[in-house]
């Protein structure tokens, strides 16, 4: 599988898919963090080779989107909010419900966050970054939006390895499931996920089928069975991401986060989505009710 829009090295030196690989599309190399695959830095606006390569993967992978600090002062913020909704024992935001778990030291955490922009200005602001509307060309849709009250809006998940974990893994999915819930017909839709945590492929993570995205609606609908399947595919790429780093995948492109082999500490992966959305207006509040993939979520991927 030659992952490469173009020929030669991307804009970071890293070259394309070749037979020295060690699982999931990745190199044999003493960088940890290097991919077999364009990774690209993230600039005023997409260049021709960046549009090229997404059109025929289904995504992108830029270096350093926000500071070291930034994801510092993120994840601090992330802590404060958690004790905040553990506190009141919130069920739900908007109708989604959260995902409580237990961590390495036995306290209780939220393992996953939704609408935290809501809740928090440091992510409201992170979803006022100018930047984030350069990614509006991938679908080129005059009604573009960051989906701030839509869908589930920012969330955050936190995926670590206890015994008393409630999300260590998401199994096999597409986002644009989430429009056919809300009887709505499959729209364009991207997802942007932004990296709080250090992660290679060999501690589990974010799995792509690269090219799912272009197969037609019985793919997106069958291919897989959504959020039980867990199996690894023989197509699927994994991504090596540092803190900082940003990913965006088209909403039909199949995808998973495999689970951690290690437990404790070495297992914790943060990461924050946010939907670029197009279509029917369709804004969540208190009053909504969860729909079915949601409750779903809830309930799986343990």
């Amino acid at each position: 599988m030659d992952l490469n829009a173009t020929s030669g090295a991307n804009r970071n030196g890293e070259g394309h898919l070749n037979g020295n690989n060690t699982g999931n599309g990745q190199p044999k190399s003493k960088d940890p963090y290097k991919n077999d695959y364009p990774v690209f830095q993230f600039g005023d606006k997409l260049t021709a080779e960046q549009k090229t390569f997404f059109d025929k993967n289904g995504f992108l992978h830029f270096k350093r989107f926000i500071s070291q600090d930034q994801v510092t002062q993120l994840l601090n913020a992330s802590q404060d909010l958690q004790n905040e909704w553990i506190s009141k024992g919130l069920k739900s935001i908007n109708g989604v419900p959260i995902k409580y778990g237990t961590d390495i030291n036995g306290d209780r955490i939220v393992q996953r966050f939704a609408f935290i922009n809501q809740h928090n200005e440091q992510f409201a602001e992170l979803l006022r970054d100018a930047r984030l509307k350069n990614l509006f060309d991938l679908i080129g849709a005059d009604d573009c939006r960051i989906g701030e009250t839509e869908k589930d809006g920012l969330v955050l998940n936190h995926y670590i390895n206890t015994e008393e974990s409630n999300y260590s893994q998401l199994g096999w999915h597409t986002d644009a499931l989430r429009d056919i819930f809300q009887g709505q017909k499959v729209m364009p839709m991207l997802n942007v996920g932004i990296h709080l945590d250090n992660s290679t492929t060999d501690n589990g993570g974010l799995r792509i089928i690269p090219g799912t995205h272009n197969k037609g609606l019985g793919t997106m609908l069958f291919k897989k069975m959504y959020f039980i399947s867990h199996k690894p595919d023989k197509k699927e790429v994994g991504l090596n991401v540092e803190a900082g780093d940003l990913t965006v995948h088209d909403g039909r492109l199949w995808h998973r986060v495999a689970r951690s082999p290690f437990t404790g500490e070495k297992s914790r992966r943060r990461v924050m989505y946010v939907p670029i959305i197009t279509g029917k207006f369709i804004p969540r509040d208190k009053h909504s009710k969860p729909l079915f993939y949601q409750r779903l979520i809830s309930i799986t991927n343990k």
